[in-house]
């Protein structure tokens, strides 16, 4: 089983290496001669609610890491979710049309979860890291850039995690925009979205309000899109335990005011 997956990883990593990226010279998104980015659609049934219009777009990240569930008993029907741990790395340049950004196309840009997934090490401190195991007093290594590809460098933007009462929190540090957020709306993810090397399938799109409590700075609005991986294992196959699972997605942070 391991080295199926080494060799899923290796040849993943050499698609992704043979794509001709450098680094963008552009962090802006105000400017005129900058396309305005559209939030993307599942392509299904259900959507999750588009941003007022006058919403104001601050960032686009990705998010890498994972999402923690738990399960009391083995018939138990799906895990409960605990929080997620990842770090954002700023991918606002990166958006296709942007001045420097290297990515020409959108389908480029939207591989970005799957590349971070399947190429990028989590960056997270663990005390297993065969079984994704993370160091809860310090799950987060010092803050450094992605690199992808080779080429592709993609700064640290900051971390998700929960707060202390289980709120989930966006703290974009290197900005100094914070969001505390609560789930207004959900989707599934698309037929055919990434799966994540655990096999378990991409979860939901989001659409996350300000949660009220006082903890948020510029950030009103977060979206969870193109997905990848983080889907719970079957109860009845993990019986009673607490894992967590790798995934990636896309944040689009916005202001209301």
């Amino acid at each position: 089983m391991v080295s199926a997956k080494i060799f899923v990883l290796a040849a993943l990593a050499t698609v992704a290496c043979a794509k001709s990226r450098c680094k963008p010279t552009s962090t802006s998104i105000s400017s005129a001669s900058v396309p305005t980015p559209t939030l993307p659609s599942t392509g299904g049934s259900k959507e999750v609610p588009a941003p007022p219009p006058t919403a104001v777009l601050k960032k686009i990240a990705v998010g890498h890491g994972l999402q923690n569930y738990t399960c009391t008993t083995a018939s138990q029907p799906t895990a409960a979710a605990l929080g997620a741990l990842a770090v954002l790395y700023d991918v606002t340049a990166l958006y296709p049309g942007t001045p420097g950004s290297p990515l020409k196309d959108q389908e480029d840009f939207d591989a970005l979860t799957t590349d971070f997934l399947w190429t990028h090490d989590l960056p997270i401190n663990f005390v297993d890291a065969a079984a994704y195991v993370a160091d809860t007093t310090n799950p987060f290594p010092a803050p450094a850039e992605a690199v992808l590809g080779g080429n592709l460098h993609i700064p640290f933007l900051g971390h998700h995690y929960f707060d202390f009462e289980a709120i989930p929190m966006f703290d974009l540090s290197t900005i100094g925009l914070k969001a505390s957020v609560g789930k207004n709306d959900s989707a599934p993810a698309p037929a055919g979205a990434d799966v994540g090397p655990s096999g378990t399938g991409a979860v939901a799109w989001l659409q996350l309000k300000e949660s009220g409590k006082g903890r948020s700075v510029g950030l009103d609005l977060v979206y969870r899109v193109i997905t990848a991986g983080g889907n719970p294992e079957s109860c009845a196959v993990t019986g009673p335990a607490t894992y967590s699972i790798p995934y990636s997605a896309f944040y689009w942070f916005y202001s209301l005011s």
